[in-house]
């Protein structure tokens, strides 16, 4: 759940920052999957962690 919520955390905040930025449609599109991979990727090795940690 952690990777899904950074996946959809990180497609928003990518696509609002390149509109802050005053980009077009594509530009928010190429932000928001950046963002989206990257805060995904964050999210699979912190659940990785977790589960290490408190599974035992």
């Amino acid at each position: 759940m952690i990777v899904l919520a950074g996946l959809l955390i990180g497609a928003a905040y990518g696509a609002l920052s390149a509109k802050r930025r005053g980009g077009r449609g594509l530009d928010m599109l190429q932000y928001g999957a950046a963002y989206a991979i990257l805060l995904a990727l964050i999210g699979l090795f912190l659940t990785i962690y977790l589960h290490r940690t408190l599974a035992g």
